[in-house]
């Protein structure tokens, strides 16, 4: 087994449990990396530190698995780290509200570089680094003999080519039928297990959906920027809101948005569906004095159109401040952001910055972070990513 060592200032960090092998934070040889590939981490001194694979994503070069010395990193490892999630989700799992949710979450869950989601009876592997897809037919066919499934799908998040993009992410059992219609908190969800990268529904943000239909929305008008889908403006209509406006540059998030109406009874031809930029729209409604009593900020953490880009860690502070143009005196700011290099206390300082370009202050009404589903490794501090705040304006 490969042995590697870490620098002397990473020792304790490493032996309290920080899951995520980085370059930077060992004695590098580069001849001994091999994606997939079983490695020993050994302090400075040569003592053990934990047993890990080697798994090139943005994050790092590789994830550590076990600090046990004796643990073999095998089938009946990956078994016993699965079983335990699936069982720390059985309230899930008996809850016929919510058919749709996170069965196993990366480094939060054991096994950094892979994710496993529920769509009522069918599950999605996404896998983030070859490393890990080194393992991937047992890790399926583990999964296969835990569960009762309907089918199995999957998505690599890594070394993208043509025929990867073109290939569907089908892998055994039945196959769906799309739109899948699934349920959050009572709401019907349509989500597309083949298409692309995305599937029509972030889960991370279900507890905020749901404060916002069950607290927030009833009679008030919302803007839901960024949309996406719709599925904020769904909820929003769900729980009352007397008009929803959704915005997003992408031309599908047209039919997209209705068809999510659609499948909740509502008239989509009464809720306004804007094609534009953000950017774009926040000048031109400023322009037109629009307001609305709960605007929504759920942005990419990067994005690009032919005017502008978009940097959350940049950037979150100037639109903050645009969209208060186009929010009432008396309404109420959703800011969030998935950002996981951008800390809980940055991110609230950029919002303070916004609302001073304004001469105002924030005021927090409530805040989010991720759902119970999502579980985190409390040594990786950027695995909490979500950041919500629900704001009102204060001179």
């Amino acid at each position: 087994m490969t042995e590697i060592r870490a620098q002397k200032k990473y020792d304790n960090k490493y032996k309290e449990g920080f899951p995520l092998l980085k370059e930077s934070f060992i004695n590098y040889n580069a001849s001994v990396y091999k994606e997939g590939n079983i490695f020993t981490l050994l302090d400075h001194k040569g003592q053990f530190i934990a047993k890990g694979y080697f798994g090139n994503q943005n994050k790092g070069i590789g994830w550590l698995l076990s600090w046990k010395k004796n643990e073999h990193i095998d089938r009946n490892f990956f078994k016993s780290k699965v079983s335990e999630a699936i069982n720390n989700r059985s309230g899930y799992y008996q809850d016929t509200n919510t058919t749709a949710f996170r069965v196993f979450n990366g480094e939060g869950d054991g096994v950094g570089g892979m994710t496993i989601d529920y769509f009522d009876g069918y599950y999605l592997f996404n896998w983030y680094s070859e490393g890990i897809y080194t393992f991937r037919d047992e890790i399926i066919d583990m999964l296969c003999e835990l569960v009762d499934y309907k089918g199995i799908y999957e998505k690599k998040r890594f070394n993208e080519s043509r025929d990867d993009l073109d290939k569907e992410d089908f892998v055994k059992g039945e196959r769906a039928t799309f739109p899948l219609i699934v349920k959050e908190n009572g709401v019907n969800i349509a989500v597309n297990l083949d298409d692309g990268p995305m599937v029509g529904v972030f889960l991370d943000q279900r507890d905020v959906r749901k404060a916002l239909m069950s607290k927030y929305a009833k009679g008030k008008t919302v803007l839901n920027t960024f949309s996406y889908t719709g599925v904020f403006s769904v909820f929003a209509l769900m729980g009352g809101a007397s008009m929803t406006e959704s915005v997003d540059l992408a031309k599908r998030s047209t039919h997209l948005t209705i068809e999510q109406m659609t499948i909740n009874g509502i008239d989509d031809s009464k809720q306004s569906i804007v094609v534009m930029d953000v950017f774009d729209y926040f000048n031109r409604g400023k322009q037109k004095d629009k307001d609305f009593d709960i605007v929504i900020l759920d942005p990419p953490s990067y994005a690009r159109s032919k005017k502008h880009t978009f940097s959350a860690a940049k950037d979150y502070a100037q639109l903050i401040s645009k969209a208060l143009d186009m929010t009432s005196k008396e309404g109420m700011l959703i800011a969030s952001t998935n950002h996981s290099a951008l800390k809980r206390e940055k991110f609230w300082e950029m919002i303070q910055q916004g609302f001073a370009a304004r001469g105002e202050k924030a005021e927090i009404v409530e805040s989010f972070g991720l759902p119970s589903d999502f579980r985190v490794n409390k040594a990786l501090k950027e695995s909490d990513y979500l950041k919500v705040y629900f704001l009102k304006r204060r001179k």
